[in-house]
């Protein structure tokens, strides 16, 4: 892969090329990327969509909206000083081309920002939830209609792949979705392969996968176009990652290893004792022990440590990624940045702790299994009434219930797979309480 390939300003419906030189500083292209994601009512939803507390209305803990615009500030740091190098070990792309090192910080943080863009209501949970309605709940009567692959994408539900329809799906008269440009899009795609095979090695890039079916031939139009290379036979799909995803991955994973474990201390879930203990590994070279003594409130120590951590974290995700980048660039680097960080063992603890005492407290489990039931019974109750509608037999019940879709959603749709879809695709972009208000008003609670 080429660093003047692989930083495409195309969209989408171009007809010619977008040369960097050409455009306007003031306005950049890959920051209207970032502009258009941040104005989009899928990204807006996300300000009430679980980060770790599910229907949390506590002021301090993060929600999907918070998270990803701390994602979006951490890329747009790994980016800016990953591209410093990058120009200055190959200064034609400056020279000749007109890239900045700013560029590399304006594609990170806009991949970065949209990374959550596709998870359903409740947190993980509930691409979970989705993918059992169909293996072991009433959507397993679809199975023998549908091809493997269209099947895995239902049964292994993935938030990303969703996230690549949202950028990119054609509705009528907004062709190309938001339009993103193919660079933006490439460092999005963290899994650039199909549903299957599954986890075809135990490369990075084969972790999950990054599209359903129907966006198939679009994803190979961007890997394509940006030189990601294949790694895949036959008729499946799938390539190495664009580099810049690696940065994305990077971001994510700091903050919420970070950030996550700041709000179980926040609530009370993780003591401050271990928080110290935990977070004064991380930040012993850079703390600064007498302005730490004067703060005197326990959110203000975190905070201040917290800072500390993700500057280390960052500095050490650039310095193993351009020590590795010709290796990057070549599509043989199967790992996450943090998996060869000399702070991966500190990291590995803070995320130990984590599990135990936040993603498996019981306040979590709670919401979620609440998570669970209305996800499943929202998907039962639309895919009914949508695919009796298209065989002519809905009844009443049916019509009425399809009346509480969204007008986007009344789309007729010819084939099963992506009538199914469609729905899982809706109910995925409903906000945790959307969900919870819909729920309740198809199980006949009246509001107040």
């Amino acid at each position: 892969m080429n660093w003047e390939q692989l930083l495409s300003l195309k969209r989408q419906g171009d007809t010619s090329k977008r040369l960097r030189i050409e455009q306007d500083d003031t306005r950049l292209g890959f920051e209207v990327d970032y502009d258009r994601i941040i104005f989009s009512s899928a990204f807006r939803s996300l300000q009430d969509k679980t980060q770790v507390i599910p229907l949390s209305k506590t002021d301090f803990v993060h929600t999907r909206l918070t998270h990803s615009l701390e994602v979006s500030v951490v890329g747009r740091s790994l980016g800016r000083l990953v591209g410093k190098k990058i120009i200055e070990k190959y200064p034609y792309l400056k020279e000749i081309h007109g890239f900045h090192m700013n560029d590399f910080g304006a594609i990170v943080a806009a991949a970065s920002l949209a990374h959550d863009i596709g998870n359903p209501p409740f947190g993980h949970s509930g691409e979970k939830a989705i993918g059992e309605y169909f293996s072991i709940g009433k959507g397993q009567q679809f199975k023998d209609k549908l091809t493997p692959k269209e099947w895995q994408d239902l049964i292994d539900f993935e938030g990303n792949a969703n996230g690549f329809s949202v950028l990119t799906a054609n509705r009528p008269g907004i062709e190309g979705g938001l339009r993103i440009s193919y660079a933006t899009l490439g460092a999005f795609m963290k899994y650039p392969k199909e549903s299957l095979p599954k986890k075809p090695t135990s490369g990075i890039a084969d972790k999950k996968y990054g599209f359903f079916q129907t966006d198939s031939v679009f994803f190979q139009d961007v890997a394509s176009e940006l030189g990601m290379i294949p790694n895949k036979e036959g008729s499946n799909i799938g390539f190495e990652r664009h580099p810049l995803a690696y940065l994305v991955e990077a971001a994510d994973d700091i903050c919420y290893t970070i950030i996550d474990f700041e709000d179980g201390i926040n609530l009370g879930l993780v003591s401050e004792d271990f928080a110290l203990e935990y977070l004064i590994k991380l930040v012993k070279d850079s703390i600064d022990t007498e302005k730490y003594k004067t703060l005197t409130t326990k959110e203000d120590r975190i905070s201040y440590l917290r800072a500390l951590a993700i500057g280390s974290l960052i500095n050490d995700a650039v310095r193993v990624f351009l020590e590795n980048e010709e290796t990057i660039l070549q599509g043989k680097f199967p790992f996450a940045l943090t998996d060869k960080s000399k702070y991966k063992a500190q990291m590995d603890d803070i995320i130990k702790l984590s599990v135990k005492n936040i993603y498996q407290s019981r306040e979590v489990i709670e919401k979620e299994l609440v998570g669970y039931q209305i996800i499943q019974t929202l998907l039962d109750k639309f895919i009914t009434a949508f695919n009796n509608k298209f065989e002519g037999k809905a009844s009443n019940y049916d019509k009425l219930i399809l009346k509480m879709l969204p007008e986007k959603f009344l789309a007729e749709k010819e084939d099963l797979y992506k009538r199914l879809l469609h729905i899982c695709h809706y109910v995925s972009l409903l906000t945790d309480g959307n969900a919870l208000e819909l729920y309740e008003t198809i199980n006949g609670r009246m509001k107040t």
